[in-house]
């Protein structure tokens, strides 16, 4: 075989004197010499025919044919042996068919027990209610316990005190929901698209509540909400930071008159000089009975103040954002979690645990988030 090119010249060495020759070399290189009596064949011995070639080139010398085999009869089946085989065969397939049909009838009076014994209020789980097919196990209870967010909707945030009707925050592009390494916060980037909305108001701000969550602030300009109540004309409250005076503040704000106007806002302030990039929480209590509204910050006493009550604006619960005037303002930029609100107003002492987590002398909250 070659690699395609041109195959080697190799001289042949002149024949011996006397030889007569190289042999013939029909079809080209690499055949023997021709040999008497056809190609690939020993020549004749003298004195001896060469073998016949039947038929041509190639094929061997005929042989003579064998004499054919003597007959042999197949030996006989052994028709009792195999009749024994096939009556135990047999005789195993009833006692199959007999044995399943014993369990079937054990199995069908158990159920009919169990059903009697449930319908009779008899039985050993006669006060365990029976599980229906596809209910969800304990371990997915759990997870949907436990979830952040609604089921199958990844954008709104869910209500986790399920203490009444439930209000789910549905959050827009410019929010993001992150999950630490033993919580969830929520980052608010800042601008017309930071911020979550709720279904439906969260209290009813005639009588009285208290709303209280955990802050992250990257800025310390300007007016920053992060929580509101309210889209109509104006917010009937709000809490967060905002620059009161020249001077950095935590605020909580409340409307007392219909039209939103800033002679019928009431306040408490707080200077706030450590606000940037720092936990604070952050509460609002409305005591409708007293009249008077309160701020906490890190769960102790900020101030109070007196009101004529809250006017009860339309719309849904804010989260990053508060409305003034008809507009949107007040955008929170930075980080939140922690998010309750109760139907009442918590005492002093009741507030000073809420960043403690030791909330069982504090009731149920209405609602709540990112807890």
């Amino acid at each position: 075989m070659t690699d395609g090119t041109n195959p080697p010249s190799n001289p042949q060495p002149e024949p011996a004197p006397g030889s007569g020759g190289f042999g013939p070399a029909p079809g080209g290189y690499g055949f023997p010499p021709a040999q008497p009596g056809g190609y690939g064949f020993p020549p004749p011995q003298p004195g001896q025919p060469g073998p016949p070639i039947p038929g041509g080139y190639g094929y061997p010398n005929q042989q003579p044919e064998p004499a054919p085999a003597a007959f042999v009869p197949a030996p006989q089946p052994d028709w009792e042996a195999m009749a024994d085989r096939s009556e135990a065969q047999r005789s195993r397939r009833r006692m199959v068919f007999v044995s399943l049909g014993v369990v079937g009838a054990l199995l069908a009076g158990g159920a009919g027990w169990f059903f009697f014994a449930r319908s009779e209020g008899g039985g050993p789980d006669n006060d365990k209610p029976p599980v229906a097919s596809g209910s969800p196990s304990p371990s997915q209870s759990a997870a949907e316990e436990n979830a952040v967010t609604v089921p199958n909707e990844p954008t709104q945030l869910r209500d986790r005190a399920n203490n009444g009707p439930a209000v789910q925050l549905a959050m827009n592009p410019g929010v993001e929901l992150v999950k630490m390494e033993n919580r969830n916060e929520l980052r608010l980037k800042g601008g017309a698209e930071s911020f979550a909305q709720g279904n439906e108001q969260a209290v009813d701000v005639t009588k009285s509540f208290t709303v209280t969550t955990r802050v992250y602030s990257v800025t310390e300009t300007g007016t920053r909400m992060a929580i509101s109540q309210g889209d109509g004309v104006s917010y009937s409250f709000e809490l967060g930071f905002e620059v009161v005076s020249g001077k950095k503040s935590w605020v909580f704000r409340v409307q007392t008159g219909e039209k939103g106007a800033a002679a019928t806002a009431q306040q408490v302030v707080v200077e706030a000089p450590e606000a940037l990039k720092k936990w604070t929480q952050l509460t609002g209590t409305y005591d409708a009975e007293k009249k008077t509204i309160a701020l906490y910050v890190n769960d102790k006493a900020a101030g109070q103040a007196q009101v004529s009550g809250i006017w009860a604006g339309p719309g849904p619960v804010q989260l990053g954002r508060a409305r003034h005037h008809g507009i949107w303002s007040g955008s929170f930029v930075g980080s939140m979690d922690r998010i309750r609100v109760w139907d009442k107003a918590l005492a002093p002492e009741q507030v000073a645990v809420l960043d403690s987590g030791n909330l069982s002398k504090l009731g149920k909250p209405k609602h709540a988030w990112l807890i």
